[in-house]
């Protein structure tokens, strides 16, 4: 009987280290990201967006590999509530961490407060932010992205320089 039990105890020591092992910690710290996407970064307009229902333009702050999004959407279509909707601007805020492979951009994500806090319920988007971007032009200045969602070129122009010093995760 007692070795049943110092057998059985045995098996959940063994499973229980196994189980610990397989878990991987992400780092508190940040890594350095893409040298080239270090700044801050501004849409100005898209080709033909006076002709468009909705659109968006973004913004994006990129601090070693965290990304902060700011979404200046536009629309003349009502597909909300009459108190979110408003004029048919608003502009909705995400926050998370990118990184660069090949030609793509792909960044892991949520939906923020304006003060980039999480975000769980309230008007517009919520819950994850997981944009996918295909890297179709770069220079110093200038960066042109194309959604994998959404075919319309993303022409970022570069406002400020950030050179990336890494610190805790999520310190703004």
């Amino acid at each position: 009987m007692i070795n049943r039990y110092r057998s059985q105890a045995c098996l959940l020591l063994v499973g229980m280290l196994l189980f610990s092992a397989s878990c991987v910690r992400q780092s508190e710290m940040q890594t350095t990201g893409a040298d080239f996407f270090q700044g801050e970064w501004v849409q100005d307009s898209i080709p033909g967006q006076e002709q468009m229902l909705h659109y968006t333009l973004h913004e994006f702050k990129v601090t070693c590999d965290s990304v902060y999004a700011t979404l200046r959407v536009n629309s003349t279509v009502k597909n909300m509530s009459d108190s979110c909707f408003g004029s048919g601007s608003w502009t909705e805020y995400a926050k998370g961490v990118y990184v660069v492979r090949g030609d793509s951009l792909i960044v892991d994500g949520l939906y923020t407060k304006p003060n980039f806090k999480q975000k769980i319920s309230g008007c517009y988007r919520s819950g994850t932010y997981i944009p996918r971007f295909k890297i179709t032009a770069q220079s110093a200045d200038s960066v042109v992205l194309e959604s994998r969602f959404d075919q319309r070129p993303i022409v970022l122009r570069k406002t400020a320089d950030i050179t990336c010093v890494p610190k805790p995760r999520w310190e703004y």
